[in-house]
């Protein structure tokens, strides 16, 4: 059975798809904390939906840091994508409820 993506994962899913590929750059694009981005990024790389590779060790020490994790969406991950926004764009503003009366 096919998951729905969370809000949440939606919005990770939306950066990496997006350009956005170090964890902590996408912590900063969606303003989520980090403990719920890094476990949406290890659920959707696990499901298909991104993949990931780790930076040059030599590059990371050139930049006196850890090597950093990059994650790519992968097709399935586009087409996941895109089906949520179809979904969240279909949904209609309410208005707002008008007060019952009572008798």
């Amino acid at each position: 059975m096919k998951r729905e993506l969370s809000v949440a994962s939606l919005t990770v899913l939306h950066a990496v798809g997006s350009g956005t590929t170090h964890g902590f750059d996408v912590i900063e694009a969606t303003g989520l904390p980090a403990g719920t981005v890094y476990p949406a990024l290890s659920r959707m790389e696990r499901d298909g939906l991104l993949t990931s590779s780790w930076e040059d060790v030599a590059e990371a020490r050139a930049g006196k840091r850890p090597p950093r994790r990059y994650y790519r969406i992968t097709a399935r991950g586009v087409t996941t994508l895109n089906d949520a926004l179809a979904r969240v764009h279909a949904l209609k503003p309410i208005r707002r409820a008008r007060a019952s009366s009572s008798r």
